[in-house]
């Protein structure tokens, strides 16, 4: 059914383990979702259960297809929901060609009506580059909701005995509608609505290397929009109208249809979006 099709996996640990599966294609498209859903109905002769089988088996199950352009598959496995508070999120980050470790690292966590997202890229590609992006996650995870410019300022001091990374740090609020976001480097952010789209300028630098004064920059996000932080393995000038059909579904979808139609093909590339629960 697919043309250059791919399955990207993940296993995540913690206290809520799960597998996430997601089936990458730039097929026909499916015309019909609901009827190829349903039990029976087939294309090729098959006898036509394979989308309803996954949907049974899967605890979380979404799919998004155009014609002509191809399909995304989400499903998800897992022993128990993890704690998100107001929100639901979704990451892909595949590492360059040729590597088998991503260079890039992320990290979310969560309080209540309050979210913190990282997304890093360490300066090159495989586990020199990780090194260094992961040890910005690291110091993330103890205080994700520390003051924006003094844990960036503490991460380019732990990162001098690394190559160093380009770091961006957000902070999200459901209450009031705000973000707060910093960073040094080419991790761009962005908040889509479909009639609000707007970008989170980054300083230049690196963290760990060089970097300037950290200057925070406060912004409103709209009750429907979706935040999305990506390293530079994805293009900057990718169309805000390429997700604004997936406002509302499980993020993951975004993040993979970004990554699809818009990877780079030649680096790391991580697509960390975030939204409220509805």
């Amino acid at each position: 059914h697919a043309r250059q099709g791919q399955l990207w996996i993940a296993a995540r640990k913690g206290q809520a383990p799960e597998i996430e599966i997601l089936s990458v294609d730039d097929g026909p498209g499916i015309r019909d979702l609901s009827q190829a859903m349903r039990d029976g109905f087939s294309t090729a002769g098959s006898p036509g259960t394979g989308l309803g089988a996954v949907q049974r088996l899967a605890t979380d199950f979404d799919v998004h297809s155009e014609v002509g352009k191809g399909t995304v598959i989400l499903a998800r496995l897992r022993t128990a929901a993890a704690r998100t508070g107001a929100f639901k999120w979704g990451v892909v980050a595949l590492p360059a060609p040729g590597e088998t470790v991503c260079g890039d690292s992320w990290g979310v966590a969560f309080d209540g009506h309050r979210a913190a997202m990282l997304v890093a890229d360490g300066l090159g590609h495989g586990e020199h580059a990780a090194e260094a992006s992961m040890a910005a996650v690291d110091l993330f995870a103890k205080q994700p909701f520390a003051g924006l410019k003094e844990a960036l300022e503490e991460a380019h001091i732990i990162l001098r005995m690394s190559r160093g990374a380009a770091v961006t740090r957000a902070q999200l609020d459901a209450e009031t509608n705000s973000l707060l976001a910093a960073g040094a480097g080419n991790v761009a952010m962005r908040i889509v609505s479909g009639v609000f789209n707007r970008s989170v300028l980054a300083q230049n630098g690196t963290v760990g290397v060089q970097m300037r004064r950290v200057e925070e920059t406060r912004m409103d996000w709209p009750a429907h929009a979706l935040v999305v932080c990506h390293s530079d393995g994805l293009q900057s000038r990718w169309p805000p109208q390429a997700i604004t059909a997936l406002i509302g579904r499980d993020p993951t979808l975004a993040a993979a249809v970004l990554v699809r139609d818009y990877g780079r093909g030649r680096d790391d590339v991580t697509v960390l979006v975030m939204r409220r629960d509805d």
